[in-house]
């Protein structure tokens, strides 16, 4: 059932008030703050059919109220005011970005960095997802006459580098030319449609292929192998001391409980690896980790050309500045995509 505007409003002064302040607000710091032209006793009556809603909660015996997931959700989706990043803001996110030089994976964990310190609460997020790129060149260098040097381009300008065991000495002349026949075939292919290759697909009868046709098939399988070992991602986090400093966390296994889950790397990859839209919030019991029930999390995804190659998300507890955070993710998300295709196209 919709609300009336004037609960509505009720609810919005709760949720913000105790965003600020961490205390069950009651019905007088509502009125004498928020709705100065509504009696104390209109507010109670209101916020007794809110709490019957399960857009409110009574914590304890206090006579004042604090939001429900529930109601923290309408909020977000219909209540709070939307904002956006400052000049201010908008400048710092765009010179931190231009002081990182170096490779995509040092760029994604200074974002993260960024996002800690603008929000003041943890950050995590995902370098690019080698498996969503496509090859775009491969180099395959004799390190010794055993062991080759294979350098992984991608067109997400990903660089990933993997050594493999040949099981024969392979001339330098004949390794260029597998080289020169392997960027023939397989430039252009994603990541993912190169680890699950079946290698009889290619080709390797009569033709260029054919007079190395043993030795190729001793090299295929093991580049293959290598790239199956590049497409672990890594996960960054930042930010956990920001979480100590909040009333919640003052209890110290609630804080433990949160800092493991930080230190997951597994779940932390499952978090991020769900996130399919610009912008994603996810508030409380939503949370699929259980560890997290008492968090929310707003993430966003990051791309380039248009194409989504990874994500990037706070955490922090269900009182959250939302529309703060979400301004912050967003901004800093586009940012790093422009700057990636900017990468990408140099």
């Amino acid at each position: 059932m919709p609300l009336g505007r004037r609960k509505q409003l009720i609810l919005q002064a709760i949720i913000e008030d105790y965003i600020k302040t961490a205390e069950p607000v009651g019905s007088r710091t509502v009125s004498k703050k928020y709705l100065t032209n509504v009696s104390p006793a209109t507010i109670r009556n209101e916020m007794a059919d809110l709490e019957e809603m399960g857009y409110i909660e009574q914590p304890h015996t206090s006579a004042g109220r604090v939001p429900s997931d529930k109601g923290y959700r309408l909020y977000v989706d219909e209540l709070m005011d939307k904002r956006t990043v400052n000049k201010q803001e908008h400048e710092f996110i765009r010179k931190e970005f231009m002081e990182v030089v170096g490779e995509i994976d040092m760029l994604i964990k200074h974002a993260s960095r960024i996002l800690s310190a603008m929000t003041n609460y943890a950050s995590i997020a995902m370098a690019p997802q080698f498996k969503r790129t496509s090859l775009k060149h491969l180099q395959l260098i004799k390190v010794d006459s055993y062991n080759i040097l294979a350098v992984i381009v991608t067109d997400a300008g990903i660089i990933k580098n993997s050594i493999f065991r040949t099981e024969t000495d392979i001339e330098d002349g004949v390794l260029e030319k597998i080289n020169k026949i392997l960027n023939h075939k397989l430039v252009g292919l994603s990541i993912e449609e190169l680890v699950n290759m079946d290698i009889s697909q290619l080709e390797v009868g009569a033709g260029p292929i054919g007079e190395y046709e043993q030795v190729f098939s001793k090299v295929l399988p093991e580049l293959l192998q290598a790239l199956r070992y590049s497409e672990r991602v890594e996960i960054f986090s930042d930010g956990a001391a920001n979480l100590l400093d909040l009333p919640e966390y003052n209890d110290v296994q609630k804080a433990k409980n949160f800092l493991n889950v930080l230190n997951e790397s597994e779940l932390l990859y499952d978090i991020l690896n769900d996130v399919s839209n610009n912008i994603s919030i996810t508030i409380g019991k939503e949370n699929k980790i259980h560890q997290l029930k008492d968090c929310s999390l707003i993430t966003a995804t990051y791309s380039y050309n248009g194409k989504i190659i990874g994500s990037i998300g706070v955490l922090g507890p269900t009182r959250m500045k939302y529309s703060k955070v979400i301004s912050i993710v967003d901004c800093l998300t586009k940012n790093l995509s422009d700057i990636l295709t900017k990468i990408v196209k140099s």
